[in-house]
Protein backbone atom coordinates (compact mmCIF):
# COMPACT_ATOMS: atom_id res chain seq x y z
CA UNK A 1 0.00 0.00 0.00
CA UNK A 2 1.21 3.72 -0.45
CA UNK A 3 1.13 6.20 1.71
CA UNK A 4 0.02 10.14 0.62
CA UNK A 5 3.52 11.30 -0.65
CA UNK A 6 4.12 7.88 -2.48
CA UNK A 7 0.59 8.34 -4.61
CA UNK A 8 1.43 12.02 -5.33
CA UNK A 9 4.30 11.07 -7.11
CA UNK A 10 2.91 8.64 -8.83
CA UNK A 11 0.19 11.26 -10.38
CA UNK A 12 3.47 13.61 -10.90
CA UNK A 13 4.93 11.02 -12.74
CA UNK A 14 1.89 9.90 -14.93
CA UNK A 15 1.56 13.98 -15.76
CA UNK A 16 5.10 14.44 -16.33
CA UNK A 17 5.19 11.21 -18.82
CA UNK A 18 2.49 13.23 -21.44
CA UNK A 19 3.84 16.85 -20.31
CA UNK A 20 7.25 15.14 -22.42
CA UNK A 21 5.19 14.26 -25.37
CA UNK A 22 4.44 17.86 -25.75
CA UNK A 23 7.82 19.08 -25.94
CA UNK A 24 6.52 22.43 -24.61
CA UNK A 25 8.45 24.55 -21.22
CA UNK A 26 6.59 23.09 -17.58
CA UNK A 27 5.15 25.33 -15.14
CA UNK A 28 6.10 23.05 -12.08
CA UNK A 29 4.42 23.81 -8.63
CA UNK A 30 5.33 22.32 -5.30
CA UNK A 31 3.75 23.70 -1.92
CA UNK A 32 4.71 22.88 1.91
CA UNK A 33 2.41 23.95 4.36
CA UNK A 34 4.48 26.88 5.02
CA UNK A 35 5.69 28.03 1.62
CA UNK A 36 4.95 27.55 -2.08
CA UNK A 37 7.30 27.42 -5.21
CA UNK A 38 6.88 27.71 -9.14
CA UNK A 39 9.32 26.65 -11.50
CA UNK A 40 10.01 27.19 -15.53
CA UNK A 41 11.66 24.02 -16.32
CA UNK A 42 12.75 24.20 -20.26
CA UNK A 43 11.13 21.40 -22.71
CA UNK A 44 14.57 19.11 -22.35
CA UNK A 45 14.12 19.18 -18.79
CA UNK A 46 17.34 20.44 -18.74
CA UNK A 47 17.17 23.99 -16.58
CA UNK A 48 15.15 25.65 -14.66
CA UNK A 49 14.67 28.71 -16.83
CA UNK A 50 12.58 31.07 -13.93
CA UNK A 51 11.49 30.35 -10.55
CA UNK A 52 9.84 32.54 -7.87
CA UNK A 53 8.18 31.23 -4.39
CA UNK A 54 7.17 32.37 -0.64
CA UNK A 55 10.60 32.52 0.28
CA UNK A 56 11.75 35.34 -1.50
CA UNK A 57 12.60 38.76 0.88
CA UNK A 58 10.47 40.51 -1.49
CA UNK A 59 7.41 38.38 -1.57
CA UNK A 60 7.51 38.06 2.21
CA UNK A 61 7.37 41.52 2.31
CA UNK A 62 4.75 41.82 -0.15
CA UNK A 63 2.73 39.75 2.35
CA UNK A 64 2.89 42.03 5.42
CA UNK A 65 4.94 41.80 8.68
CA UNK A 66 3.42 38.03 8.91
CA UNK A 67 5.21 36.35 6.38
CA UNK A 68 2.59 33.64 5.45
CA UNK A 69 3.51 31.83 2.31
CA UNK A 70 0.72 29.13 2.77
CA UNK A 71 -2.40 30.74 1.72
CA UNK A 72 -4.45 31.73 -1.59
CA UNK A 73 -2.84 35.05 -1.64
CA UNK A 74 0.35 34.26 -1.38
CA UNK A 75 0.03 31.85 -4.41
CA UNK A 76 -1.39 34.67 -6.38
CA UNK A 77 1.49 37.12 -5.76
CA UNK A 78 4.01 33.74 -6.94
CA UNK A 79 1.62 32.83 -10.01
CA UNK A 80 1.90 36.82 -10.99
CA UNK A 81 5.71 36.82 -10.97
CA UNK A 82 6.58 33.43 -12.63
CA UNK A 83 4.20 34.67 -15.52
CA UNK A 84 6.27 37.90 -15.76
CA UNK A 85 9.93 36.29 -15.41
CA UNK A 86 8.41 33.52 -18.28
CA UNK A 87 7.71 36.56 -20.38
CA UNK A 88 11.24 37.86 -19.74
CA UNK A 89 13.15 34.70 -20.92
CA UNK A 90 10.54 35.05 -23.72
CA UNK A 91 7.95 31.83 -22.84
CA UNK A 92 4.52 32.72 -23.58
CA UNK A 93 3.50 28.92 -23.74
CA UNK A 94 3.57 26.39 -20.95
CA UNK A 95 2.55 22.78 -19.89
CA UNK A 96 0.83 23.03 -16.19
CA UNK A 97 2.68 20.49 -13.55
CA UNK A 98 0.52 20.55 -10.44
CA UNK A 99 3.29 17.44 -9.08
CA UNK A 100 0.13 15.27 -8.43
CA UNK A 101 -1.48 17.99 -5.63
CA UNK A 102 -4.78 18.81 -6.70
CA UNK A 103 -6.04 21.21 -8.86
CA UNK A 104 -7.67 23.16 -5.56
CA UNK A 105 -6.82 26.14 -3.36
CA UNK A 106 -3.43 27.55 -3.57
CA UNK A 107 -2.53 25.18 -6.90
CA UNK A 108 -5.70 26.75 -8.32
CA UNK A 109 -4.87 30.59 -7.22
CA UNK A 110 -1.18 30.16 -8.46
CA UNK A 111 -2.90 28.79 -11.95
CA UNK A 112 -5.22 31.51 -12.01
CA UNK A 113 -2.18 34.45 -11.22
CA UNK A 114 -0.84 32.72 -13.65
CA UNK A 115 -3.08 32.82 -16.74
CA UNK A 116 -4.00 36.57 -15.62
CA UNK A 117 -0.39 38.15 -16.34
CA UNK A 118 -0.48 36.25 -19.77
CA UNK A 119 1.14 32.94 -19.54
CA UNK A 120 -0.99 30.22 -21.64
CA UNK A 121 -1.13 26.79 -20.84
Amino acid sequence: MLNKKEQRLRRARQTRIRIAEQGIARLAVNRTNLHIYASLISDDGARILASASTIEPEVRKQLGGSGKGGNVAAAEIVGKRIAERAKAVGVEKVAFDRSGFSYHGRVKALADAAREAGLQF
